[in-house]
């Protein structure tokens, strides 16, 4: 049965990671909403298969222009608040107008429905469009997939130092990170938005692993083993991103990278064991592993950035 999905935000990275899966099937087409369309490549531009719309974030009319048709509404916007709260509120309203009977909700993240509110504020608004889902004539999807392995290795996370060779970390180096790649969250993604059947949340995975297994994988791919600077225990950590985001509560770098390293290693928003990966056996998902032996020793740190719809 031929589909069309939306695609809202789409010349973001994730997004372009989607839209690549999604056109691997020919009964999909695409309809994507923009602000600036010099920011997609004529691969997307040109495919007979993809109808873009272009507006503003709060662009009633454009919103209502790019739901109307579509099956599913996939959010991949990356923001502050106003965006990822507001602009999320109206696509969903846009989408119950047009009776799209799913949206898939902008998180992407660790389970922050099992965290309260303020406990990891760049995922308060999730947190909001959660609810504001629940009360609204449409099916919801929460997409859940730990952390992105690419920005565990990026320089926003502050954990590998590619100039020292050195990974710093709170904690004991035994705390569980769950990871999955843009590219493999994207498949998963872009078969849940086709399983007309999927609703809800819906976790998946790469891999599981703590830091000092990463180091041990670490070694056995790229033949040494970094350096390791501990950085506190985790009550340490969190002591210090609170006192980051009172002293410096616009320096988003000096607080933002230590809430997601706490969370992201605390068992209250662990995923659940049983994942969806399952459901979708089509889908081969990239292991930390894999990971490594995918990308040279001086390409970790810059993975994310080399992120494209063509790469």
């Amino acid at each position: 049965m031929a589909q069309t999905i939306g695609v809202a935000g789409i010349t973001g990275k994730f997004a372009f990671c989607i839209v690549r899966s999604l056109l691997q099937n020919p009964r999909v087409s695409v309809r994507g909403f923009c602000r600036d369309l010099s920011k997609l490549p004529p691969s997307i531009t040109a495919s007979p298969k993809v109808h873009i719309v272009k507006g503003e974030f709060n662009d009633k009319d454009a919103i209502q222009s790019f739901v109307t048709g579509t099956d599913v509404v996939i959010c991949c916007y990356l923001g502050n608040t106003e965006l990822m709260s507001d602009g999320q509120k109206l696509l969903i309203d846009a989408c119950v107008a047009e009776k799209v009977p799913r949206y898939i909700a902008g998180d992407f993240s660790v389970d922050i429905s099992k965290i309260s509110y303020g406990a990891l504020p760049p995922k308060d608004p999730c947190k909001d469009i959660m609810k504001y889902l629940g009360s609204k004539d449409i099916q919801g999807v929460h997409v859940l997939i730990g952390v992105f392995m690419e920005t565990f290795w990026s320089d926003f996370m502050q954990i590998w130092d590619p100039e020292q060779k050195k990974l710093s970390y709170w904690g004991t180096g035994h705390e569980t990170w769950e990871l999955t790649t843009y590219g493999t969250a994207a498949e998963y993604t872009a078969a849940v938005a086709m399983d007309a059947t999927a609703v809800g949340t819906q976790q998946f995975l790469g891999d599981r692993k703590s830091l000092i297994e990463i180091v041990g994988i670490f070694n056995e791919v790229y033949g040494y083993t970094p350096d390791l600077q501990n950085l506190g225990s985790l009550e340490d950590l969190y002591q210090n991103m609170h006192k980051s985001l009172q002293t410096s509560p616009d320096d988003f770098m000096a607080w933002m990278p230590k809430f997601f390293a706490y969370w992201s290693q605390n068992e209250d928003a662990r995923l659940k064991r049983d994942l969806e990966n399952a459901n979708y056996l089509k889908v081969v998902p990239v292991t930390i592993e894999e990971f490594f032996r995918r990308h040279k020793f001086d390409e970790l740190a810059t993975a994310v950035d080399k992120l494209t719809f063509m790469a």
